[in-house]
Formats: structure tokens, C-alpha cells, sequence
């Protein structure tokens, strides 16, 4: 019962039960009647109120949940701990040792940045919501916490994704900086609601811009910096998709309704119904989806506006490019794609492996306010899922007394020591108990036993 009460449910008049996953009674935010059972410790059964979509009640249960427990004083109180451990919904607490491994994995992604030049910067995690969604932002607003700022009464929005505000340093307090200008970023964001592959609210980012600098070179620099930086973290299996999010507009201009979803969901029937005179061309464009080589091959032989067939070349020769650098990285190619890439002007891409459904980031061009950038961001709770888990540590516990220099020592020599704060009768036993594999005892170190 405790650990399903940490977990959350239903509220019970003093105990919070876990009963399913059910639509309506995930939906059900309202206390229950306790019946009679729950002071008599009898099995208790309950009338579940049926709810409809938006958690309005509509009309009387249509089945009894039966707790078939007894209940006593222990398990009312467990109401405070289960108030004090629920978070909201996409939230979450990283505990040991996950939380210190998430940390040393951004330290290395970090370091593979500054390897290829990239300068980190540490923008706030809250700022005025008109400079945090203005222009290319717009396309965040809808993800935005915002909050009233007491001192300036002025609205505040909590970032929900950091590109667009290393874009704002960029092109304010490094306004003067030589261009091309590299800097990279980690931190925590935060997001309205979580999406389908991506349920949680918060979670860290890490990535790098490139401001400044407009040529083939430079999207190919950031797709292959980020997937270096995935494949020295020992991650595997990873494949590029690259993307036009551009180019369906150049073709329809202005006339895309309805056929936006449509491309996104490669639904082809619906296109060639829809599609007008641009049918053809939009049916070959979602054909042409798949590996590199032979999406580039297909893309050549349709007949596009000129400013389409530029944004095409420009695709080619950053596929060239990357394949140069990472012979070894799999790329593939989505012309039509265009969810999550709103505020792109320019080649996009997406990062996943085989070993996960969520991707493990994604980039691409746009206007650091009015300056051409390019840029990706890596999602680290993927990154952490698909890594193996961290190693155990070396961890031995020094009794009450061990001297300060054997604690330096030690420590020197890749310990982790875990010092005594109190008198113990058996130094072994309050070993295992504080999760040291070994301990110091009589000048040396043994291990703590079984």
C-alpha cells in the first residue's frame, strides 16, 4: 500500500489507492464517498463516478471497485507522504545515482563542443515574454509557462526551449563578437504540456548554435558536431533524417489548406485529391522519402520553381558534405516533413537510433533575429534512456576517527569515501547498510562482506 500511495490515484477520503488507467478514472479528480467498511476494516467497495472527456461527471458509475484489503490507522496516514511525494503530471524527481550521472553526461557533451570550438553561455531560465517569444519565438508561445514579474508587472515566460535565447545573446551582448560566432548550452526547460514520444514537461537540453554564418558548410558542421558528440558518448546506431521544411511552401505558396497534415502524414490519396495543379509534383516529393542516395535521386528528376530547386542543391551538397565527414552515419531524407521545424528557414534534421521511439534531437537553419543561424538542440532524457546506466562507484566507509589524510588519499586514488558520524559495533554491517562495497580498517581497505 505505501508504494502505490507514493504513486498517486484516487483520493479516498484520507487514502489516495491506485486502480488503473482506465479513460475515466484517470480522469476522475474528486474525492469518494468512504463507506462504512474503511472504520469496520471490511474489503470496501466503491461506486466509481463516470466521467466524460473534459472530467465533468456524467451520470452514475459503471462499475464498483473493491479494495480487498483491511484497512487501519497506518494506512490513513499515509495520505501526507503521498500529498508531499506527487508532482505534477510530466514532472519528476531524478535521484541518485541517475542525477549525478545525467550531470557527468553533460560535462562530456560539453567538452565535445568546446573541442570543435563552441564557447558556452548560461542564459536565465525566465525572461520578459517579449523578448523570449518574439519573431522566430512566436513559434513557442504556445508551450510557455507564463508568470506576472511583482517588481516590472510585466509578463514572463519560462523558457521552453533555450535555441531561441542563445540567438537573443548572440545578437545582443555578442552583437560585436567575430563572426561565424560558435557557442553551445545546457540547462533545464520547461514545456506547458509533453507530447506523444515525449510525455515530460521538463527535462534538460543540450546543444550548439552557429550564428553568423549562411553556407552548406555550416549545416553540415552542426549535424555531424552533434552526432560525433552522440557517438563518443557511446551511443550507437544513429541516423540523421534531413528535412525541407521550406520547400513545400516555395511549391503552393499560400494555398496549403488541408494539405499541410496531409504531407506530414504522407497520406497520398488525400494529397493527389487536394493537391491541385501541384498534385504530382507534392505525391513524387512524398515517394521520394528514405534513404539519402536515392531520395537525391528521385528529387532530381522533378521539375520545381527556382527558388524549390535552390533549396534542393543546397540539400545535395550538405548530404555530400556530412557523408565526407561521417561516411559512417546513416542519412535519410524527408522533403515534406515540417512538425516541430515552424520556425525553420532553411535545411532541418531530426536525430534518433534504432534503440528508442523518441529522437535524440533535432536542428536546423534559422533567423537569430534577423542574423542567419544554424543550430541543434539534444534532448538528454532520450540520450540518458538509450545510454547504458552509470557504473557503480567504488564507494568505502571509514569509521568514526579515520584520519582527514586518509580521506584525501583515497579520495586521490578514485575512492568515494563515505565517512562514519557515529560509533558503530560492527563497521562491515554499517558498510552494506550505507551501500559501501568495501571499508578501512587497520590501515587498509577490505571489503565489507555479504
Amino acid at each position: 500500500m505505501r508504494g502505490l500511495a507514493a504513486e498517486g490515484g484516487i483520493r479516498i477520503r484520507g487514502i489516495t489507492l491506485r486502480v488503473g488507467h482506465t479513460p475515466s478514472l484517470s480522469r476522475w479528480r474528486g474525492p469518494l464517498p468512504l463507506p462504512r467498511g474503511a472504520r469496520e476494516k471490511k474489503p470496501l467497495h466503491f461506486q466509481l463516478p463516470r466521467t466524460g472527456k473534459r472530467g465533468k461527471r456524467e451520470g452514475p458509475a459503471r462499475r464498483t471497485l473493491t479494495v480487498d484489503a483491511r484497512l487501519d490507522q497506518t494506512a490513513f496516514n499515509m495520505t501526507d507522504f503521498a500529498d508531499r511525494a506527487l508532482l505534477p503530471a510530466g514532472l519528476r524527481d531524478i535521484l541518485p545515482p541517475q542525477a549525478e550521472h545525467e550531470a557527468d553526461v553533460i560535462v562530456r557533451l560539453m567538452s565535445c563542443f568546446a573541442g570543435e570550438g563552441y564557447e558556452r553561455v548560461k542564459p536565465p531560465l525566465i525572461e520578459f515574454e517579449e523578448s523570449l517569444l518574439e519573431g522566430s519565438g512566436a513559434a513557442m508561445a504556445k508551450h510557455t509557462f507564463r508568470v506576472m514579474d511583482p517588481v516590472t508587472q510585466r509578463m514572463m515566460g519560462v523558457r521552453a526551449d533555450m535555441t531561441l535565447q542563445v540567438a537573443r545573446i548572440a545578437t545582443t551582448r555578442l552583437l560585436n563578437a567575430p563572426r561565424p560566432l560558435r557557442l553551445s548550452y545546457a540547462g533545464q526547460v520547461l514545456r506547458v504540456k509533453g507530447g506523444q514520444l515525449r510525455p515530460e514537461r521538463q527535462f534538460a537540453q543540450a546543444g550548439i548554435e552557429l550564428i553568423g554564418a549562411s553556407s552548406a558548410a555550416a549545416d553540415a558542421e552542426v549535424v555531424v558536431s552533434s552526432a560525433r558528440a552522440l557517438l563518443e558518448l557511446g551511443l550507437t546506431d544513429i541516423t540523421v533524417d534531413l528535412g525541407l521544411p521550406t520547400l513545400i511552401p516555395l511549391i503552393i505558396g499560400d494555398n496549403g489548406e488541408g494539405l499541410r497534415d496531409a504531407l506530414d502524414h504522407k497520406d497520398v490519396a488525400t494529397v493527389a485529391a487536394i493537391g491541385g495543379p501541384a498534385a504530382a509534383t507534392l505525391v513524387a516529393l512524398i515517394e521520394a522519402v528514405g534513404p539519402a542516395a536515392s531520395a537525391l535521386t528521385k528529387l532530381a528528376t522533378l521539375d520545381l520553381p527556382p527558388a524549390a530547386a535552390a533549396e534542393r542543391q543546397r540539400l545535395a551538397e550538405v548530404v555530400q558534405l556530412i557523408s565526407r565527414a561521417e561516411p559512417d552515419l546513416t542519412l535519410t531524407v524527408d522533403p515534406v516533413e515540417n512538425r516541430g521545424f515552424e520556425y525553420h528557414t532553411g535545411i532541418a534534421f531530426t536525430i534518433f537510433t534504432r534503440h528508442s521511439s523518441s529522437e535524440l534531437g533535432r536542428g536546423g537553419r534559422y533567423s537569430a533575429h534577423g542574423e542567419t543561424a544554424t543550430g541543434a538542440t539534444l534532448f538528454l532524457d532520450t540520450v540518458l534512456d538509450v545510454l547504458p546506466g552509470p557504473q557503480p562507484l567504488r564507494r568505502v566507509f571509514l569509521p568514526l576517527g579515520t584520519p582527514y589524510t586518509v580521506r584525501r588519499r583515497l579520495r586521490g586514488e578514485g575512492w568515494v569515501t563515505v565517512a562514519g558520524l557515529d560509533p558503530v559495533s560492527d563497521a562491515a554491517v554499517e558498510a552494506r547498510r550505507l551501500a559501501c562495497g568495501h571499508l578501512w580498517q587497520g590501515d587498509k581497505i577490505i571489503a565489507a562482506g555479504q
